[in-house]
């Protein structure tokens, strides 16, 4: 059985993600099965919207995409797979499909939602999220960075709430994703399968679609700190004067903050925050194209003659998903260490602009334009200020994403087994 399950009913697409034993970690497979049918779609008259869900092992619903399969980054990197290079190069372009399809697209995000998962749902028409709602991008913690257009939608949170996101990997619930910008409406995930089933009606999806007024619909999980703090701490200027000001701070959730970024590697730390500062004035497609020069570099780091095993990215994986040590050997391990001319190089591309994999990304289509357009008028009018974010996010103070930084969650027990961030 395929793991992407696709059919028409009505005037609707239907895709069901599913290899729910690895939480819908997206293979190249998929993201080629993704692809196709969304460009087959585009073009049919007949459909005149798209939704997508995630399977569980309890079924419908549940999970939906736990991002990218790293045990085959790991070993593809080991054994010079060309593949993985297909894989990014096609992931992304697939990202920027869906930011820009010309039909309404609907995003069910219940359950598991992170990196190649908010790759494929943060350009939807609607994002739906529920109370099981786990929302991040965590690739910090195994020495990567927030890709598949993650510089340029975490970037458009606001404040420097994006800063914080990308290097911590910090986990979202339903209400706080809503708050965040990350998603439009919260719904009970009791109501996702009637909802599923009756979009086939006449009107079902314009009904739908006027719900990305309501709000969120819950409480917040209390996942940070006040908003104030978070841009006085994650506003400076760079990785060390953030730590500094953490330091200096000496709250619970500041204390908190600093034990999960002394996990992270130093050096794609001081890597995030440029991708982050950089895309927040980029188009999509210069991010992605940009992402897919970093991808290259964190692989093979060629200017620290580092590739293989030698490379954060594969150590990363190594320590989180391979051995399971959650021992990785960082270099360097510190942060102060870490120089301009370690992390520079990552944002050089390998490829003239001529011959970039994705340099035909954004070109010539007005109609993509608007989406992005409406997609960058939603993002500030879901926050129009950043006083609002702070009343309505829970400044309760518990500690960061503890279930990031140690992995206790019965979910990341079961992703660990073998996809990815």
């Amino acid at each position: 059985m395929s793991d992407v399950q696709v059919e028409v009913c009505g005037p609707v697409g239907l895709i069901t993600l599913n290899r729910p034993k690895a939480l819908n970690a997206l293979s190249l497979a998929m993201v080629r099965d993704l692809t196709t049918v969304l460009l087959r779609w585009r073009g049919d008259s007949n459909v005149e919207a798209v939704a997508i869900r995630g399977m569980s092992k309890h079924g419908a619903f549940g999970a939906f995409c736990a991002g990218g399969d790293i045990r085959f980054f790991h070993q593809a990197a080991l054994a010079g797979n060309p593949e993985l290079e297909d894989f990014f190069t096609e992931e992304y372009s697939l990202n920027h499909l869906i930011f820009t399809y010309p039909k309404p697209y609907i995003a069910m995000m219940d359950g598991i939602v992170m990196g190649g998962g908010m790759g494929i749902s943060q350009g939807a028409k609607l994002r739906i999220v529920t109370e099981t709602t786990k929302m991040a991008m965590p690739e910090t913690h195994i020495g990567l960075f927030p890709d598949v257009g993650g510089g340029y939608f975490l970037s458009r949170c606001p404040g420097h709430l994006g800063e914080y996101l990308a290097l911590t990997g910090q986990m979202l619930g339903g209400a706080d994703a809503v708050t965040a910008g990350l998603a439009d409406v919260m719904l009970q995930s009791a109501d996702l399968p009637a909802l599923w089933e009756g979009l086939a009606r006449p009107g079902a999806v314009a009904a739908l679609l006027a719900q990305t007024k309501a709000g969120p619909a819950g409480t917040s999980n209390g996942f940070m700190g006040s908003g104030t703090e978070i841009d006085a701490c994650f506003g400076q200027k760079d990785m060390v004067a953030i730590v500094v000001a953490l330091e200096q701070s000496g709250s619970a959730w500041a204390q908190a903050t600093l034990a999960t970024l002394r996990t992270r590697s130093p050096l794609m730390l001081h890597v995030v925050l440029e991708q982050v500062r950089r895309a927040r004035e980029m188009t999509l497609a210069d991010d992605l194209r940009m992402e897919r020069d970093m991808v290259r570099h964190c692989f093979q780091t060629a200017h620290l003659q580092r590739t293989g095993a030698d490379s954060e990215t594969v150590e990363g994986i190594r320590a989180l998903a391979v051995d399971k040590d959650h021992a990785p050997c960082w270099s360097p391990a510190r942060l102060e260490d870490v120089t301009p001319d370690m992390v520079m190089p990552f944002f050089d591309s390998p490829w003239p602009a001529h011959a970039h994999p994705l340099a035909r990304l954004g070109q010539g289509n007005s109609a993509a334009s608007q989406r992005l357009r409406d997609f960058m008028a939603r993002s500030t009018s879901r926050l129009p200020s950043r006083s609002l974010m702070v009343s309505r996010l829970s400044c309760s103070a518990l500690p960061l994403a503890s279930a990031i930084s140690h992995f206790t969650l019965p979910a990341f027990q079961c992703r660990l087994s073998g996809t990815s961030v």
